[in-house]
């Protein structure tokens, strides 16, 4: 760890002097200067104390406004260099996760290799990729650093110094680019911009990547074919809670451009293959199959006439076009060569790979790690690439279903009815085939557009097979009727017909604190309907629950959140197994502690016990899609963790007792009530809160950032409740507050009377444990002090001085407190890798915060000069890229 951590600080200060190198050349170097001179005294501020400050303040004050921009660029791209450097050492160094350790570590508990493979062969771990808009960097910005980390990785190995002198020219030209790369959009990204963006990751890391780690866990593991357990699984196109924007043409673009990834990664890997396998039939064996492929490919080269396994891939490869013609409309980038007919599914096109592979083996135990790697990747991604998973809000449902009922004069007013004559009502009409839709009834807009993605949903099926759309989660669950409306409206397309499986699974998310202490009464009630056991039994006995970790936040606070996160899923486990049904829980993580965020290891660790069983989804989104999979390395060591993290959950001995964790369980269901009281006291119940906090965080000019497709807030109500979560931990994140992830935690814990039961409860038990360690990690990152000045953005002194004065003491306490509980003098004392990183930071946010503050002030002042404004959005990319998971 010491040396990945001086080697990473090695090359920030080397991609430092590149990127001084380059404002000197192409902006001159007075502008070089200023800049340098605010770093040296903003670091000066950190390594002397607050002596330092107005030395700092004086630079900052003399800026123009062209220069501000400029510095704040200038900060902004060496957090990303920073960024770089990091991921490169640390991350994949730092994990020391991988599947062969965990699978040692079980032997050591009894465990054997056996009974791990036997789980991978039912297991399903799976990261879910949305387009939650907390990623404020351009596409354009994310090339630019996947440039420099290839030219990086390149100097690795360069042989002599004249390729490193190449490769260096090469990497001072990609810096240089990034520098004069425009790092605001011009306009609001649109839901294909997102799915291209998403694509991205699938083209650079989990295409190329997940096939050589299925070869490692098979070698771990001395299995040969290991089923494909991880496979990632994508939102964007699909999730249209809250976005208008998400319409049945966009489930279609979203179907074919995820095709023409997975079919064009297959063609490019066919041809390179064809290449390589040069293979004489009159000097080796050739298998009567592959001489079978061979001879109807139409392949008629004279040169090729004694290479059956080229002919064999040039028919192949022409079939292969003809699938991605007919599944994309279009030509493939390299047409084939000859005519064929299409692939009808994804495991016809395996069969003829396992052909070749079978040849090559009975040829003297030959071998190609290309073919293995297409093999593993078709296994992996078929045709779709990933599963889209669709996503609307129970309230959309109610009242689609409500049109249809009464248009078809079944029932006037079903949204009227309680809750149990609507489930009966739900129940007689998913007993029968007859369809409610009238294609000559005039139905509303919202009507007809869910009509029309749901029929888009039926056509991918019918072209890309069933595991393209596997699931359909509803926002604000909050009874068994809201699951039966998926059902109903499936049907009206043929993908739920009565007494059949369905090839979509009906999802429940539970997001509030109130809806996860409802879910398993909810859940008892939908798994005893005889209408739903064969629909549960026809997938294995599986059922899927969400839970979400924004909302339940945002209405509880972090304590309160993690644990009726915690209760909820035990509560699930029980009911699940009383039922005879596997539990599948889908983590609605995001990349903020007060989303979720921290360690995927942690968490996954953490869970209570039963609730995995080799099986898990969880979201990633925004910013730290990019952090774990934006470079091809980091991203292995990110899968690999969560492999591993799910293997030993599921399989190693439970660390605490049932006994001692009814102890812990009663102890801090008292603590989670004072912190939830602490939060609401502060949040819903101050006067005036909204208002504080509209006026004391950046909340207005974020909403106005072109980062997403999906509207800031779910109506045009200005109150908490109604605002998105992402905007909510956003806002706190760039004023340093970062009030969601810590507030009330202190409270809780100071009014704990029994310590000595707390302090057992911090060492043995792996959910306070993760809970504590996220934390530290936001209170790290955050700072009261500068908290203050944007206090001072509030116009109300009264209000001000209210409010600010409640959140300074429960930072106070809630730093002491964890101090106390962890046993250090200083925060993150026993994490000194994370210490070193987030100190590198500070120095490159802070005076981006001061800065800021003022743009904030002049803009709200009435300043309208668009470079007010530019520079504003400009901070904001700066804090949350030295941040990092800040959304």
């Amino acid at each position: 760890m010491a040396d990945s951590a001086d080697a990473a600080r090695e090359d920030v200060r080397y991609l430092g002097r590149l990127l001084g190198d380059a404002i000197r050349a192409l902006d001159g170097q007075p502008v070089y200067e200023r800049i340098e001179a605010i770093r040296k005294a903003s670091v000066a501020v950190h390594r002397e104390g607050k002596a330092q400050e107005a030395h700092l303040e004086h630079h900052l004050a003399a800026l123009s406004l062209d220069d501000t921009l400029r510095f704040v660029r200038g900060f902004l791209i060496f957090s990303l260099l920073a960024n770089i450097a990091e991921d490169r050492h640390l991350r994949p160094a730092a994990s020391g996760r991988t599947l062969a350790a965990a699978i040692d570590e079980l032997a050591g508990q009894g465990v054997d290799r056996g009974a791990v493979a036997a789980l991978l062969g039912e297991a399903l771990v799976a990261p879910v990729l949305t387009a939650h808009p907390t990623e404020v960097r351009r596409k354009s910005i994310i090339d630019r650093e996947a440039a420099i980390v290839k030219a990086i990785a390149a100097l690795d190995v360069a042989e002599d110094s004249a390729d490193r002198a190449d490769i260096e020219a090469e990497l001072r030209s990609a810096i240089a680019i990034l520098w004069q790369t425009r790092a605001l959009r011009g306009v609001r990204i649109g839901v294909p911009d997102e799915i291209e963006t998403a694509l991205s990751y699938f083209r650079t890391t989990f295409l190329p990547v997940l096939p050589r780690l299925y070869a490692r866990w098979e070698s771990a593991l001395g299995v040969a074919g290991l089923p494909r357990f991880l496979k990632p699984g994508n939102w964007i196109g699909g999730d249209r809670d809250g976005n208008p924007n998400v319409t049945a043409d966009t489930l279609r673009h979203a179907m074919r451009e995820q095709a023409k990834v997975a079919i064009g990664h297959h063609l490019d890997e066919l041809h390179e293959l064809g290449g390589e396998l040069s293979i004489s039939a009159g000097l080796a064996h050739v298998s009567a199959a592959l001489e079978g492929l061979a001879a109807v490919s139409h392949d008629d080269s004279p040169q090729r006439s004694d290479e059956p396994y080229r002919r064999a891939i040039t028919g192949l490869y022409a079939r292969l076009a003809a699938t991605y013609e007919k599944l994309i409309g279009d030509l493939p980038p390299r047409p084939a060569s000859v005519a064929a007919q299409p692939y009808a599914v994804a495991d016809d096109f395996r069969a003829d790979l396992q052909t070749v592979r079978a040849s090559l083996a009975a040829n003297g135990g030959m071998a190609d790690r290309r073919l293995d790697d297409l093999i593993a990747a078709v296994d992996t991604f078929g045709f779709h690439l990933a599963t889209l998973d669709l996503r609307q809000n129970a309230d959309v449902h109610l009242r689609v279903v409500a049109e249809l009922l009464k248009v078809a004069a079944v029932e006037a007013d079903y949204a009227a009815l309680d809750e149990d004559a609507r489930i009966a009502l739900l129940r007689r009409e998913l007993g029968h085939g007859r369809l409610l839709g009238n294609p000559f009834a005039d139905y509303s807009e919202e009507t007809q557009g869910e009509l029309a993605i749901l029929k888009a949903a039926a056509d991918a099926h019918a072209a890309f097979g069933p595991a393209c759309i596997t699931t359909y989660i509803i926002s604000k669950t909050s009874g068994v009727s809201n699951m039966l409306e998926v059902y109903l409206l499936l049907k009206e397309v043929g993908l739920y017909r009565p007494g059949q499986p369905s090839p979509v699974m009906s999802v429940p998310l539970f997001e509030t604190i109130g809806d996860l202490e409802a879910a398993p009464e909810v859940m008892e009630a939908y798994l005893a309907l005889p209408e739903i056991r064969p629909l549960v039994a026809a997938r294995g006995a599986l059922q899927e629950v969400m839970i979400g970790y924004s909302d339940s936040n945002k209405d509880g606070g972090y304590l309160t959140s993690n644990w009726s996160l915690h209760e909820g899923a035990l509560a699930l486990v029980e009911v699940f197994s009383t039922a005879g049904v596997r539990l599948q829980l889908f983590h609605g993580r995001g990349g903020a502690v007060g989303r979720g965020g921290g360690s995927a290891f942690d968490a996954i660790r953490a869970q209570p016990p039963g609730s995995v069983q080799g099986r898990i989804r969880i979201t990633e989104q925004g910013e730290v899609i990019a952090s774990k999979f934006g470079n091809p390395a980091v991203g292995a060591a990110s899968l690999e963790t969560m492999a591993a993290a799910t293997v030993l959950a599921t399989l190693g001995p439970p660390p605490v007792a049932d006994a001692d964790l009814a102890r812990f369980r009663a102890a801090f269901a008292d603590i989670s009530g004072a912190a939830f009281t602490a939060y609401r006291g502060l949040v819903y119940e101050t006067p005036g809160f909204k208002d504080f906090f509209r006026a004391a965080t950046p909340i207005a000019e974020i909403a106005d950032l072109k980062i997403g497709s999906r509207p800031a807030s779910r109506t045009k109500s200005d109150r908490i409740e109604d605002l998105r979560a992402i905007p909510w931990v956003f806002s706190w994140a760039q004023a340093r507050v970062m009030l969601p992830g810590w507030y009330g935690a202190g409270q809780a814990f100071a009014g704990c009377t029994d310590r000595g039961l707390l302090a057992e409860m911090v060492a043995r038990w792996p959910f306070l444990q993760a809970t504590l360690s996220n934390l530290e990690m936001v209170l790290a990152k955050s700072d009261i002090e500068v908290a203050a000045r944007y206090a001072e953005l509030v116009p109300d002194e009264k209000l001000r001085a209210h409010v600010f004065g409640q959140i300074r003491d429960g930072w106070l306490t809630t730093r002491d407190q964890l101090l106390e509980l962890t046993g250090q003098s200083t925060l993150l004392e026993k994490q000194p890798a994370l210490a070193r990183s987030i100190k590198l930071r500070l120095p490159y946010i802070e005076p981006l915060n001061h800065l800021q503050i003022e743009l904030i002030r002049r803009h709200r002042g009435g300043d309208s000069d668009a470079r007010v404004r530019d520079g504003i959005h400009l901070t904001i990319n700066g804090i949350a890229a030295g941040l990092r998971n800040s959304g």
